[in-house]
């Protein structure tokens, strides 16, 4: 079994997954507000894109009325439409009217279309005063309102406690706080819990004019961080959950900026050591303290002839046009809701020789739904096999379909090579010259796609771009794998430690190195020591997420003699405290594939000058040449 899994997961050596979207986590002592508990809310009229009014008193036959906040532009809202949805079509029919308000700087046509597009069956209106906000002191979105019929409010919160901070879910659903409020209310109950914390977006409330100038200012100092550190992928149509193109979209986001950036949250960067790597996503001191000083500043406009040219963002492929273009034979349709989706897409390469590639760019047709891929080679038809069979066991009403298959973690069975990864923000580069993958003659490359749901359906159509070495290659570009042992992780431990090491037993040089754990990791550090040398850090993460992990690329290639030592530690966490638990009460957790099970590997990218595998030792060192 173990053997298989190191055959496995070896495999899965070059994965790039970055999530580049904001997530405050909540003070550790923050309590809901209860303001406006127990009272009457004051009328409040809303308009709509066809100028007709509505205000809250004009619902006078309601058993309860629920208002809520929500924000097209806050994932964490966005991926409460489809909960909502199904809430006010099953209490329509109880006397329960729902009614959404959107405290934003779009107009009411682009809130209404929003509104449709994620086929929300309740009006929502823009708050243009904003009045509604006043008459509720709502803080996020989303957050919700449920008032009686004599407009009194009996509950405001959260919709149910899914995530734990924003963007960061919990495994299940324990509690379903506003549906409870609504049967409680409608059988004459008082309401158990009247107030829980809302957690998703804060509600800009700094309404006081923005000084024209001063000492920093978005013109002369703001946009030009802006558009180095952030605007690959926030901008229109990207991955980011909102865009930081404009003055008025950094000021929404103001307060988050100067936090995540001082917190150092953003841009994502996970390493706290390592050996230099290439392209790494951090911002200098005196860019940290700028974007601080605009923010306590009251953040002034400035002269827009202070500003730098807008910046030229890569529309096509980075590395122009490839020697070979994949494209998924149809559009894949995602559902609105439910845990994210792993689906495979197998594209024939039709090859009738050999080839090695030096680079790879994968473009996806909707990015905003795209959380990252993992290419691999497919050499015995097995992916095309798996994707017919889905398609015969495929119904008609699969919220998910098109072509394809879903798998939770790999590909279903053990590829026959890899072709690196891609995630929001990957800068596609040229392995060093004479390196490359080996890609064989008619094989197969399948796509695993890490697809997020974002609260309306969606559509996406993969393309990968290859590039071809001109000639064949003497350097293939291979994995080292370092593994920590285990059998599993206690059912309670919250400092589950985990050590593995691994020699090779040749020279070689060393390009990139990956760790990798699942749901339950921590930390973890990959180390080398040369056999008569000091102990070097590759690359370690104190605050490891499962969502955030990548591929790091050294800024220089390190020669590496035979009898080198690789270790990795690795630190777990399978108590009920780590809201990533998979399981609630948590339980004993074994080495395993499954999303479920856990993992310990270092995975490091390696060339050799000679031919064939490099060799590896698991158990002791190599003995030394006579």
């Amino acid at each position: 079994m173990r053997f298989h899994c190191f055959r496995i997961a070896a495999l899965l050596a070059l994965t790039l997954v970055v999530s580049l979207v904001l997530n405050r986590d909540a003070p550790a002592d923050a309590e809901p507000s209860t303001a406006r508990l127990a009272k009457k809310i004051s009328n409040v009229t809303f308009t709509d894109d066809a100028n007709k009014t509505l205000s809250l008193y004009d619902m006078k036959d309601k058993k309860a009325i629920v208002v809520v906040f929500l924000s097209f532009d806050c994932p964490v809202s966005t991926s409460y439409s489809q909960p909502l949805a199904d809430l006010a079509k099953a209490y329509a029919d109880k006397g329960v009217a729902f009614v959404g308000v959107c405290p934003c700087d779009d107009d009411a046509k682009a809130v209404a279309k929003n509104a449709k597009d994620f086929k929300l069956p309740f009006p929502v209106y823009k708050d243009a005063n904003p009045s509604a906000v006043t008459a509720f002191q709502a803080d996020y979105t989303p957050e919700a309102f449920v008032m009686d019929g004599q407009h009194v409010l009996r509950y405001r919160g959260r919709i149910d406690d899914l995530y734990v901070a924003r963007l960061k879910k919990k495994n299940t659903i324990t509690r379903n706080d506003l549906k409870q409020a609504l049967d409680e209310l409608l059988d004459g109950k008082d309401v158990s819990q009247p107030a829980t914390l809302a957690i998703g977006c804060p509600i800009p409330k700094n309404t006081t004019a923005k000084p024209a100038t001063g000492k920093v200012t978005y013109y002369k100092d703001v946009v030009g961080i802006l558009q180095k550190n952030c605007q690959s992928c926030h901008r229109p149509g990207d991955v980011g959950p909102f865009s930081l193109m404009t003055y008025k979209q950094a000021v929404n986001w103001a307060a988050d900026i100067k936090d995540y950036t001082q917190s150092k949250k953003m841009p994502p960067w996970k390493p706290s050591e390592g050996a230099g790597f290439r392209d790494e996503r951090t911002m200098t001191a005196e860019e940290i303290a700028t974007l601080a000083a605009w923010v306590d500043g009251g953040t002034p406009e400035g002269d827009p002839k202070d500003a730098p040219p807008p910046r030229k963002l890569t529309e096509g492929w980075q590395l122009g046009q490839p020697d070979l273009v994949l494209t998924v034979n149809d559009d894949f349709h995602l559902g609105a809701s439910g845990r994210d989706l792993f689906r495979c897409f197998v594209l024939p390469t039709n090859l009738d020789e050999d080839k090695f590639v030096t680079a790879v760019d994968v473009r996806p047709g909707n990015p905003r739904v795209v959380h990252h891929t993992l290419n691999f080679i497919d050499t015995q038809g097995r992916a095309r096999k798996m994707e017919a069979a889905a398609k015969e066991k495929a119904g008609k009403d699969d919220k998910d379909h098109g072509p394809g298959y879903t798998v939770q973690m790999g590909v279903g069975f053990a590829p026959s090579g890899a072709l690196g990864g891609w995630a929001p923000g990957h800068v596609a580069r040229h392995l060093p010259e004479d390196t490359g993958f080996h890609l064989p003659k008619g094989s197969d490359v399948v796509i695993q796609t890490h697809y997020h749901r974002n609260g309306r359906l969606e559509k996406d159509r993969l393309q990968i771009g290859l590039y071809f070495a001109p000639k064949p290659v003497s350097k293939r570009f291979q994995s080292l794998v370092v593994a920590g042992r285990f059998l599993f992780i206690p059912a309670g431990a919250e400092d589950y430690k985990v050590k593995g090491s691994m020699w090779v037993d040749q020279d070689c040089v060393v390009h990139s190195v990956l760790p990798h754990m699942h749901m339950l990791g921590k930390q973890i550090k990959v180390t080398m020591t040369p056999p008569e040398g000091e102990t070097k850090a590759l690359v370690a993460i104190k605050d490891w997420d499962y969502n955030w992990q990548e591929t790091y690329f050294f800024k220089e290639p390190m020669a590496v003699k035979s009898g080198t030592r690789f270790d990795i530690e690795a630190v777990y966490d399978n108590s009920a405290k780590n809201p990533r638990n998979p399981f609630n009460p948590p339980k004993l957790v074994h080495l395993g594939e499954q999303t479920t099970d856990e993992m310990c590997f270092g995975f490091i990218g390696a060339t050799s000058d000679k031919p064939g595998r490099i060799r590896q030792l698991r158990t002791e060192p190599p003995k030394p040449a006579k």
